[in-house]
């Protein structure tokens, strides 16, 4: 992990973290009293949902590690159905054997337990808040005790953002000068293990060492995993000036978000709850400009629109910068921002609060539309017009899919 520090934006990437999102690691190690176990206060189950619910989607990518024997113990299809929901609101399942010491290297902070990794993550310089510290099977004279015993507390039922934000600009942390770190007892001699080990392991069994240096294989790249989200989102607008709109999304929040603006509902075509993309404000979807089962991006948007008569805007995401969009009135339009810098399904909604508001998409045209997303950042997108008006939609005057009067 020390030597494969240097590549952590990659690591970052194939988790699909944005520029300036904060990556959350959710770590549990197999015992009753760990994070996922059934023998404490059973604080995962209550989290998982409120990790999409009350973080916004654009500020914070969520993520879980789970013990091989968690996998093991319950089997994948178990594992896979208790964070389904989870995973629909964007949680990333994160590899137990493969993946886990990337996404640790990856992670803004650490929600986890007593187990190993929690105390990696330290010793990585990585902030961790104790969801679960039950100090039994724990030596209470050995480094991570005394470690579990010092870090700072998860409390369960208050805000969490509040918690990780305060952690994260370094108010939470406590850490006594007078007592060593994780860092400094983790290893007496880091970046010397495989050169010390194999040392010890010729000498145990009497032959001579090679006179090759000892190396260690790098951790392998983990193939992209794209956010999809198909939880209904909730979407919070404000306009904040010429062509400048506020975005903040919320994962299937059980109440109204907090926060002044205005409110919609932006769903993914492949959502499980069909009564919330009927009454959609936004539709979007993920996809490629040729791929056959949609159609291309014009014919996508305009079935779209037609199956939803109460869907203002449907858009279809084909790359990590851009996406096209169909209006209400039959307008093709094209939003473009600096490739990965954020989801543009956030521009979607951004458009939709400026189209709410009464205000023509020729102005962002013209002048461009400005995205803010919070810790995400600002965006510039370009909106272009992709086809003539003349050429109609849902709704226009020489639409096929204009319903008959």
């Amino acid at each position: 992990m020390l030597a494969a520090r240097p590549y952590r934006e990659r690591f970052r990437r194939a988790l699909d973290v944005r520029p300036g999102q904060r990556l959350v690691l959710l770590n549990s190690t197999w015992n009753p009293d760990s994070l996922f176990g059934d023998g404490g206060e059973d604080i995962l189950p209550s989290l998982l949902p409120r990790l999409t619910a009350e973080l916004p989607a654009d500020e914070y990518r969520p993520a879980a590690v789970l013990h091989p024997n968690i996998w093991h113990g319950h089997g994948p299809g178990q594992i896979r159905v208790w964070l389904d929901r989870a995973r629909r609101g964007g949680l990333a399942l994160v590899d137990p054997l493969e993946g886990w010491r990337q996404a640790l290297i990856a992670a803004d902070v650490v929600i986890g337990d007593a187990g190993s990794v929690s105390y990696y993550a330290a010793a990585l310089g990585t902030p961790v808040l104790m969801g679960a510290a039950s100090p039994d099977g724990l030596d209470a004279r050995s480094p991570v005790a005394a470690f579990v015993r010092q870090a700072p507390r998860l409390s369960p039922y208050a805000p969490l953002r509040a918690q990780l934000d305060a952690l994260l600009d370094g108010a939470g942390r406590r850490q006594p000068e007078t007592v060593p770190g994780p860092a400094e007892l983790v290893s007496s001699a880091p970046g010397q293990a495989a050169t010390l080990l194999r040392r010890h392991f010729y000498r145990l069994i009497g032959i001579p060492e090679p006179e090759e240096p000892a190396l260690l294989d790098p951790l392998p790249l983990p193939p992209y995993e794209r956010v999809t989200r198909t939880a209904p989102m909730r979407v919070v607008t404000r306009l904040l000036g010429t062509g400048e709109i506020e975005v903040s999304r919320y994962a299937d929040p059980r109440s109204e978000p907090a926060g002044d603006g205005d409110a919609h509902t932006a769903v993914h075509e492949d959502t499980l709850d069909p009564d919330r993309r009927a009454l959609a404000d936004v539709i979007f979807r993920y996809g490629t400009v040729d791929d056959p089962r949609y159609g291309n991006p014009e014919e996508w948007t305009a079935e779209v629109l037609a199956r939803h008569p109460y869907c203002a805007l449907a858009a279809l995401v084909t790359d990590r910068g851009s996406c096209t969009v169909r209006t209400r009135a039959g307008i093709l339009l094209r939003l473009s921002g600096a490739p990965a810098a954020a989801d543009p399904a956030a521009y979607v909604s951004a458009l939709h609060a400026w189209l709410a508001a009464g205000k023509a998409w020729e102005e962002l045209a013209a002048g461009g539309m400005t995205v803010r997303t919070g810790g995400g950042g600002s965006h510039q997108v370009s909106v272009t017009p992709v086809t003539p008006d003349h050429l109609g939609g849902p709704g226009g005057s020489d639409s096929p899919l204009t319903p008959p009067r």
